[in-house]
């Protein structure tokens, strides 16, 4: 199932139905964001907004960009903003967006959508100011080498969305390619009780912070 299909068939329960990778991806995008400072930003995949409505709290212009239109019509709905433009694109071709033009590019749950990473680094290095920064929150390799992927629920049973594997030295082979310094990397783990070895876990998440 193609990703513009797919997120426009999920989009209508993405935000109601019970998902903890989108939920620690929020908390994590929170937490780490938190400590920097931005005035514009470019979010990739976008969604239905979730993250977007903490953006718009610390930074004066956000331009969001996803695949899939009913998604956009849910964040349209939920973040109600002259600072905030949506537009839909597919994130494969070329963004529609003066180079040198913003302060932070986020990217949450996406890349596994999307087989060729050079591409993505190339444009965000490109469509970033200097010292600018590159978000990134995807699902851990950990958890795609044993099987985790995008899906959801329909009436006619377990959707599965088109994935690709990528593994931790991909992400940091093509931001060195083009120069970009790795500030932080962090992984994310589901909660546990407070009796358990959290490293004992798989993690779920892993996000990193690229400084241009």
């Amino acid at each position: 199932m193609s990703i513009e299909i797919a997120y426009n068939s999920w989009a209508s329960s993405y935000d109601s139905n019970k998902n903890k990778t989108r939920d620690l991806d929020k908390k994590a995008t929170i937490e780490t964001l938190e400590m920097y400072s931005f005035e514009s930003v470019l979010e990739l995949g976008s969604g239905t907004g979730k993250n977007t409505e903490y953006l718009v709290e610390k930074a004066s212009k956000i331009i969001c960009f996803d695949f899939s239109e009913k998604m956009l019509a849910k964040a349209k709905k939920r973040i109600a903003s002259p600072k905030v433009q949506f537009v839909k694109i597919d994130l494969n071709k070329e963004w529609n967006l003066s180079d040198n033009s913003v302060d932070l590019i986020t990217c949450s749950l996406t890349l596994e959508h999307i087989q060729n990473l050079d591409k993505i680094f190339n444009q965000a290095y490109h469509k970033l100011k200097q010292g600018g920064l590159f978000f990134i929150c995807e699902l851990h390799p950990i958890k795609q080498y044993l099987g985790s992927k995008a899906q959801f629920e329909t009436e006619e049973g377990i959707k599965d969305l088109e994935v690709f594997t990528h593994h931790l030295s991909e992400y940091l082979e093509f931001a060195y390619k083009y120069q970009f310094k790795l500030l932080e990397i962090k992984e994310w783990f589901d909660d546990v009780d407070k009796d358990r070895n959290q490293l004992l876990k798989i993690p779920r998440l892993i996000s990193f912070v690229f400084k241009k």
